[in-house]
């Protein structure tokens, strides 16, 4: 008889410690950023959390969901731009879950999918413009991006808040190209302000001229003016002639006075 009641007493224990564990196993925590998607027999329960919560073993199974902001990169990308320049492209993307329950049931794994999509949203999306697009408006490109992106993952639960083009890498060619188109640049920019200057000096010296040749003695001021400039940075003696007609027209008016 004694064998017997060991028997049973282990048996007992046995029992007592996979109760014991079972009761346990039926408490779970969750974090404030985390929510337990909860299927009963295989359909869709409801979804708990956060803070401590019951998942009956067996019957009922929790995944658990992140809800926190992720930030993905996406992977260099070959674009060729509408003017038939090829470009590599990456870009980092900011999305977070904002539905559980979508984001478990509705997609096999969101985290994939919104990588896959990024991707080929990026190609598409930097496909339909230039590389001076590209280049001088990733602000709209960004925007557009996240549009798109977000109006698709809507679906999976998922909230695409931001996305940024990090970097648009060009070949060696294109990029000396680029250096020499703006070197043209500049020096089409240096020539029309040369010229707007040249049509401005032009204006102003037919201004002082119609002054000057309305004034004779304005004319004699402005000769003697010359030359003392001139002999103030010259040290050996220069020798003018003296302009008669100036001289005529200034005496000429000397004499007409009473």
């Amino acid at each position: 008889m004694e064998p017997i009641v060991s028997n049973g007493s282990v048996f007992i224990g046995i029992l007592t410690f996979l109760l014991v564990g079972l009761l346990v196993s039926m408490f779970k925590i969750l974090r404030e950023y985390e929510r337990g998607v909860i299927f009963l027999l295989g359909r869709f329960y409801q979804v708990k959390g956060p803070g401590l919560i019951i998942v009956i073993p067996i019957v009922q199974q929790m995944v658990r969901v992140d809800l926190r902001t992720v930030v993905m990169d996406v992977p260099t990308q070959d674009v060729i731009s509408r003017d038939n320049v090829s470009v590599r492209v990456n870009a980092v993307i900011y999305f977070r879950v904002i539905d559980a329950q979508k984001a478990i049931i509705n997609v096999e794994d969101f985290l994939q999918a919104t990588s896959q999509l990024a991707q080929t949203t990026l190609r598409s999306v930097l496909g339909q413009h230039e590389l001076d697009e590209m280049l001088a408006n990733r602000e709209m490109l960004n925007t557009d991006i996240q549009a798109i992106l977000d109006t698709r993952t809507d679906g999976w639960g998922i909230k695409v808040s931001n996305v940024e083009i990090k970097h648009v890498d060009l070949n060696e060619t294109m990029i000396r190209a680029i250096a020499r188109q703006a070197e043209a640049e500049r020096t089409r920019r240096a020539k029309v302000i040369h010229a707007s200057g040249e049509m401005e000096a032009s204006a102003k010296l037919v201004e002082a001229a119609e002054k000057l040749s309305s004034e004779p003695n304005a004319i004699l001021l402005r000769y003697l003016q010359t030359l003392t400039e001139i002999a103030g940075e010259k040290n050996s003696t220069i020798l003018f002639p003296l302009p008669m007609d100036l001289l005529k027209g200034v005496l000429g008016k000397q004499d007409k006075k009473p």
